[in-house]
C-alpha cells in the first residue's frame, strides 16, 4: 500500500476481483512539489492478457442481468465513490495537481453521478419499438463485449468514470489503462468497486506506461470497444491498430478552441470568464485558447481581462484559495517553455506572464501572446498548458474564418447580444459551444469534437449508441410468405 496524506492506496494492477503484483515498476510523484509518492507495477503482457480474459469470461453474466439487475451493484458502486471523498480528493489533488476545491465541490459529485445517472438511463434503453404497416421492429441495445477505457492526466477520476458510467450500465465488462503520470485515483476507484461487490471480472485495471502496456491493451483481438481520451499522436496508433482487428474507438482529442468577443458583447462578463480558462493551469481540452476580439474592444477588453489574471491565486492546489496550479510533470513544462519561445522568438509579443511562476518548480504563470498570426505554430498547435493568443478582427465573417482555420473543432465560446452570438456560434464548426458561459454541461448532452478533435460523441445516447450493438428484431404484422422477391 501507498500513504498519500494518510490514505491507503492499493498498489498493484487489479485483475479479476483481487490486487495482482507486477515484476517490474516505475516512480510517480507529485506535481504539486515534486514529493516521490512511491512505485507502482509496470503492466505487462502476461497482465494485460489475465485482464481481457478475465473480462471476457465474466462478461456473459454480466450481459445477462439486464439493465435492472445491474442497477444495484452500479448504485453500491457509486456510493462506494462517495464513502471515499476525501481520500479521492487529497490522493487525486496530489498526484494529479488537481485544484482540491474542484474535487471537493465538483468532481467527485460529478463521478458519483456518471455511475448513477448511465445505470439509471440503461433501463429505459431496451425494445424501442418502430410500428410500420408490415412489421414490428423492437430495437435494442445489447452490450458489446469487452471494452478498454483509457483516460489522461488531467482529469483521471471524472473521465473513467465519465466511461465507465455508459460501458458498465450497458452489460459491458472492461479494463482501465490509468495515465500513468496521475494513476492513484484509478486505484481508489477500483478499491471502490471491490468494496460494491462488483462480479470478478466486470471492471479490471491494469497500470503502465502507453508503451508497451497501453499497446499490448489496444492491440488485442479480443476487445470490442476502445474508448481513448488523449493525444492526437497516440489515437493515430490506436486507431491503427484497432483497424486490424476492427474494433470501433470513440477517440476525444486536443482542442484549439476559439473564444469569440463580438462588437456587441458584455466585455466585462467576457474578460472574467476569460480568465477562467487559466484553471488546472490550462490543462483542460475544453478551454478557449485562442481569443478573437473585434476591433473595437481589444483595448478595453485586454486591460480588463490582465486586471483578472493578475488576481489569480497561483500556487499549492490544495489550499482552499489557489485558482491556478502546476504542471503535471517536467516535460510538460518543457514543451509549454518551448512553445513560448519559439513564438516570441518568431515576433509574437508577451503581453502577461511569459516565464515560470515563483510558486514551484513546475508552476508557469498565465500567459498571453498577441502580435500572432494565423498560421504561427502557437495559433495552431495545443500547447496544454497556461498560454493563450489573442488576436482580433473587424467584421462577422473575418471571425468565423479564424475561428474554423485549425485542425481542431473540439469547443468554443462566443460573447455577444444573445442572437447574435448565436447565429456566430452556429457557423463555427466544433463539437459544442457555449454562448455568453462556459463550463455549463449536462450528462444527457453530447461531447466530443470534429476534425482531429476526435470522433464519436459521449454522453447521454451517445454513449449508450457506442458501448452497444444496436440490433433490430422484426416481428411482421401479417403471415410470412417466402420468397425469391423478397428484399
Amino acid at each position: 500500500m501507498l500513504n498519500i496524506k494518510g490514505h491507503a492506496v492499493p498498489q498493484g494492477h487489479y485483475i479479476d476481483g483481487a490486487w495482482v503484483p507486477g515484476a517490474n515498476t516505475y516512480s510517480i510523484f507529485s506535481p504539486i512539489n515534486g514529493e516521490a509518492l512511491g512505485e507502482l507495477p509496470a503492466g505487462a503482457q502476461s497482465n494485460v492478457d489475465a485482464a481481457i480474459s478475465s473480462a471476457a469470461a465474466a462478461f456473459p453474466q454480466w450481459a445477462a442481468l439486464g439493465a435492472q439487475g445491474r442497477l444495484p451493484y452500479l448504485q453500491r458502486f457509486a456510493e462506494e465513490i462517495g464513502k471515499r471523498k476525501d481520500a479521492l480528493c487529497d490522493v487525486e489533488s496530489t498526484d494529479a495537481g488537481i485544484l482540491l476545491s474542484r474535487l471537493q465541490h465538483g468532481i467527485i459529485p460529478r463521478s458519483m453521478l456518471n455511475i448513477t445517472w448511465f445505470a439509471e438511463a440503461a433501463l429505459s434503453l431496451q425494445d424501442k419499438l418502430i410500428d410500420t404497416p408490415q412489421a414490428q421492429h423492437f430495437v435494442r441495445h445489447d452490450p458489446a463485449g469487452v471494452c478498454a477505457i483509457i483516460t489522461p492526466w488531467n482529469a483521471p477520476l471524472m473521465l473513467t468514470t465519465w466511461k465507465l458510467g455508459p460501458a458498465l450500465a450497458s452489460g459491458n465488462t472492461c479494463i482501465i489503462k490509468p495515465p500513468e503520470w496521475a494513476p492513484l485515483s484509478s486505484a481508489l476507484l477500483m478499491d471502490a468497486a471491490h468494496a460494491a461487490e462488483l462480479p470478478p471480472g466486470v471492471l479490471n485495471m491494469v497500470h503502465g506506461e502507453g508503451q508497451p502496456t497501453g499497446a499490448y491493451l489496444t492491440a488485442d483481438s479480443r476487445l470490442s470497444r476502445i474508448s481513448f481520451t488523449g493525444s492526437v499522436s497516440t489515437a493515430r496508433e490506436i486507431g491503427k491498430v484497432a483497424a486490424e482487428n476492427l474494433v470501433p474507438c470513440s477517440l476525444e482529442l486536443g482542442g484549439k478552441s476559439p473564444f469569440i468577443v463580438l462588437a456587441d458583447a458584455d466585455v466585462d462578463l467576457a474578460a472574467r470568464t476569460g480568465a477562467l480558462m487559466y484553471r488546472n493551469a490550462t490543462q483542460v481540452c475544453l478551454a478557449g485558447t485562442r481569443f478573437l476580439v473585434h476591433d473595437s474592444l481589444l483595448a478595453e477588453f485586454t486591460e480588463k481581462m490582465a486586471g483578472y489574471v493578475a488576481s489569480l491565486s497561483v500556487g499549492d492546489p490544495q489550499l482552499e484559495k489557489t485558482e491556478v496550479g502546476p504542471l503535471i510533470h517536467p516535460r510538460q513544462l518543457q514543451r509549454v517553455e518551448a512553445f513560448v519561445d519559439r513564438a516570441v522568438k518568431g515576433g509574437a509579443e508577451v503581453l502577461w506572464g511569459g516565464t515560470r511562476h515563483e510558486a514551484g518548480e513546475l508552476y508557469y504563470a498565465p500567459t498571453m501572446l498577441g502580435n500572432v498570426h494565423q498560421d504561427d505554430e502557437i495559433v495552431q498547435k495545443e500547447v496544454f498548458g497556461p498560454v493563450l493568443v489573442m488576436q482580433s478582427f473587424s467584421s462577422d465573417e473575418e471571425a468565423i474564418a479564424m475561428a474554423n482555420a485549425t485542425d481542431y473543432g473540439l469547443g468554443g465560446v462566443c460573447f455577444g447580444e444573445e442572437s447574435h452570438a448565436k447565429s456566430i456560434s452556429f457557423q463555427v464548426r466544433t463539437g459544442f459551444i457555449w454562448v455568453n458561459s462556459f463550463g455549463i454541461r449536462d450528462l444527457a448532452a453530447p461531447f466530443g469534437g470534429c476534425k482531429k478533435s476526435g470522433i464519436g460523441r459521449e454522453g447521454g445516447d451517445w454513449s449508450f449508441e457506442f458501448f452497444c450493438d444496436i440490433k433490430d428484431v422484426i416481428v411482421p404484422k401479417k403471415p410470412f410468405s417466402p420468397s425469391f422477391a423478397q428484399r
